[in-house]
């Protein structure tokens, strides 16, 4: 279900991460998708709950913009990876807390990671429950305070563990999956080269799975 994000992120207590899907990007994408889709012939923009981004919110933004859904490149329109277009949907987590640990220490199930050197890590909201599949492990980056930090070790039903070094890292902090590039955010596209799914697999499993919210 689709709801209006508030001014924060939920406050700690709750673990589901948010998807959250910005209408000024999708409004702005629109008459990109429009001539894409002329040129292409279009694709099915609502199917799979308009690619994970909410087919009732989606059909309703159009229909403010006079615009049918139809003729609509979906790649453009919701700014997939070389589409050139503003990515819609972002995924953004919280940050549990922190913890030590050091060298030769292992995280999360059968230690696939083990800490080369002494460091820090924090339990992040987010699991392969609401799409963050297992195959980002050890492999993917998510952003925390405009850094980049990695994910180590298998990823839970509903959480992941990330390595943040030597950030501050206070307990809520917004955590980033992937975003807008453009922001210095992971890019979708670095999702798919991790784990070998398409771009419209992902936000679509992330969009069913995850808290999604709506963002001007």
């Amino acid at each position: 279900m689709t709801s209006t994000l508030p001014a924060r992120l939920p406050e700690a207590g709750g673990v589901a991460p948010v998807a959250l899907v910005s209408e000024s990007a999708l409004r702005r994408n629109a008459p990109l998708a429009l001539a894409a889709g002329i040129a292409t012939g279009g694709d099915d923009v609502l199917a799979a709950d308009a690619w994970g981004h909410g087919a009732e919110w989606v059909r309703s933004v159009l229909e403010d913009l006079g615009m049918d859904a139809a003729p609509l490149d979906a790649a453009v329109l919701f700014g997939m990876p070389g589409s050139h277009a503003q990515p819609v949907l972002s995924l953004r987590g919280r940050a549990l807390g922190i913890k030590p640990l050091l060298r030769g220490e292992g995280v999360s199930y059968g230690y696939t990671h083990r800490a080369p050197h002494d460091t820090t890590v924090a339990l992040v909201t987010g699991g392969y429950a609401q799409g963050v599949v297992r195959s980002l492990g050890n492999a993917a980056t998510v952003a925390i305070g405009g850094r980049r930090h990695r994910i180590v070790g298998r990823v839970a039903m509903d959480v992941c563990v990330v390595d943040v070094e030597d950030a501050t890292v206070e307990r809520g902090a917004e955590v980033v999956f992937f975003g807008d590039p453009a922001e210095g955010q992971p890019s979708l596209e670095e999702w798919t080269d991790a784990t070998d799914l398409g771009a419209a697999e992902i936000v679509a499993l992330v969009g069913v799975r995850a808290d999604r919210r709506v963002s001007a």
